[in-house]
């Protein structure tokens, strides 16, 4: 049964708290998953969180502090001392240790490493911060197993024992040489099965999937999905192993992408909480709004320069919105697909089929549409040259805007800019814009006026 976070398990934690009753406290949580108690703490008050936190010991709550909100977290940071995250950090993983140490100051960093018992895991974790923000090495934990070509199978049972000790999960076990560059990969039922006395070099397999150190943590995203691996073995430019990546940090790296994605495709320039101040949200949110005025002054000074349009045929005036509207929409949908694609590594081949293909399923929508609107017009005004003049329009609107919403990621994507940003307010304002324009041009041509 899933665990539940009611109203009455809250008012009895408080009580308990108030009531200093630690025995019953620590029974409470004992048999309680970790992401369940960080959800709890997120929802009580922050000193009573920070009462739970010191109370319950290091092994359980350095995992609670993994799970819990960025914001939570850094409050909770703030009053623990740097011997206290240290005791913490101690316990975890040292790509989760580097995490947690990455959000301090600087000040405080170097104090809290200093103050880590375990001299290899400081010494790991200084690595780890070392390395440059959304790489394989800043994803990357020091925790593996490895062993030697050379062995034979008897002596690497007995030293993976020792190996295996630090590590959560092993999915596999890799193979180095003696300079310690990365030559292949063991697995746990080759091992058992071989014999004692056979080298481990006559039964791993030479063929490894392995990233750089350097390499971009979306692109390890992609590797690791399309190959199906639960871990992937980090190398640096020498092919020396350095540490592993799990699909527990590629998840990770597939959230913080999508929430950036969504945020951006939502007319929002920085990563921002529900939760941040009226000043950070209104920094995130007004430079996409100021664009959305411009795209409005843009319309109006085109509608201007037809005014003589307008003030002979009047009906013009009231499909406005609705090409905008479809031109918008036309353009989110065309650059949705393509931003999808890219994400997925999904979209081969030349930008010009790309745009023909656009081109040829916006044609087909939009005269579908367009003969709606036509039949709509021509019975509502009578007039079988407004009727076109409107349903034309509509055919080309759409046709531009699905060209620009294919075209725009597409470009964006080869100058190395985050295509998503062309899902939003961009594609839409630039739409309206030039929906409007191509909407009074045809109409103009059409009803000679």
């Amino acid at each position: 049964m899933a665990f539940e976070i009611t109203d009455e398990l809250l008012n009895h934690l408080s009580e308990l708290i108030s009531s200093n009753n630690d025995n019953a406290i620590t029974s409470l949580f004992e048999e309680v998953h970790f992401a369940d108690i960080a959800e709890v703490l997120e929802e009580l008050d922050f000193e009573d969180a920070i009462f739970i936190i010191k109370l319950l010991d290091s092994e359980k709550t350095s995992e609670i502090l993994t799970e819990l909100d960025e914001n939570i977290r850094e409050k909770i940071l703030e009053n623990l001392s740097e011997k206290e995250i240290a005791e913490e950090v101690a316990e975890m993983d040292s790509d989760d240790a580097a995490d947690i140490i990455g959000e301090l100051s600087e000040e405080r960093q170097e104090r809290v490493i200093n103050a880590i018992q375990d001299d290899e895991l400081a010494a790991d974790i200084k690595e780890l911060l070392s390395y440059k923000d959304d790489s394989a090495g800043s994803l990357m934990a020091k925790e593996l197993v490895k062993v030697y070509e050379t062995w034979t199978v008897a002596g690497c049972m007995r030293r993976i024992r020792g190996q295996a000790k630090d590590v959560t999960r092993v999915h596999s076990i890799y193979v180095v040489d003696k300079e310690d560059k990365l030559v292949g990969r063991l697995s746990l039922k080759d091992l058992i099965i071989a014999k004692s006395d056979q080298k481990i070099a006559d039964i791993s397999k030479s063929k490894v999937d392995a990233v750089n150190v350097n390499e971009d943590d979306e692109e390890v995203a992609k590797i690791m999905a399309k190959y199906d691996l639960e871990a992937i073995p980090v190398v640096d430019d020498n092919n020396v192993l350095v540490g592993r990546i799990t699909i527990d940090d590629i998840v990770d790296v597939l959230k913080e992408e999508a929430e950036k994605d969504y945020q951006m495709a939502a007319g929002l320039t920085q990563d921002v909480d529900s939760d941040d101040s009226i000043l950070d949200l209104t920094k995130a949110r007004l430079p996409w709004l100021f664009l959305g005025l411009l795209g409005g002054v843009g319309a109006f000074l085109i509608m201007g320069l037809f005014e003589n349009t307008f003030s002979e045929n009047a009906v013009l005036f009231f499909f406005t919105p609705l090409i905008a509207a479809m031109a918008g929409n036309v353009g989110v949908q065309s650059s949705a697909i393509i931003v999808q694609g890219l994400a997925n590594d999904d979209v081969k081949g030349s930008i010009n089929s790309r745009l023909i293909k656009e081109m040829l399923l916006a044609a087909l929508n939009g005269v579908i549409l367009a003969l709606f609107l036509f039949v709509f017009v021509w019975a509502y005004e009578g007039k079988i040259n407004t009727a076109l003049a409107i349903s034309t329009s509509l055919v080309i609107v759409i046709i531009v805007a699905g060209l620009i919403g294919t075209f725009v990621p597409l470009f964006l994507n080869k100058r190395g800019v985050d295509p998503a940003i062309a899902t939003g307010p961009f594609i839409t304002t630039s739409n309206d814009i030039f929906g409007i324009l191509i909407y009074f041009m045809i109409a103009k041509t059409i009803l000679g006026i």
